[in-house]
């Protein structure tokens, strides 16, 4: 991750079905975390709400504090550009993984 003035920027690629775990991008103020899909078909989801598809062109805006987690779907590789956003007292909480039971029941009830 490339980080300028508090801006930090990466080129992230899943493997099919890879996921990153759930976690928090935590700030008393600003902060937060910005997706721009490049390529492939990916996830996105915030606790208590519905995944949802992601695809080449979508933008995802995460505001901070906010648990989730994001990852390619079962049969395809997903590209994103993660933007860190400038923000007060930022740090990343991670947390535990998507359970496979969570990610299986994914595919049966969105695709």
């Amino acid at each position: 991750m490339l980080a300028t003035e508090g801006l930090g920027v990466g080129n992230v690629t899943f493997s099919p079905a890879c996921r990153n775990n759930w976690h928090i991008h935590h700030a008393t103020s600003g902060g937060g975390q910005i997706l721009l899909c490049t390529g492939g078909f990916g996830w996105y989801q915030e606790v208590g709400k519905e995944a949802r598809a992601l695809k080449k062109g979508d933008v995802v805006v995460i505001p901070a504090n906010v648990r989730h987690w994001h990852g390619a779907k079962k049969d395809s590789y997903f590209t994103h550009i993660a933007i860190e956003v400038p923000g007060e007292n930022t740090k990343t909480e991670w947390c535990e993984p998507v359970s496979e039971e969570e990610y299986k029941n994914l595919h049966n009830e969105y695709e």
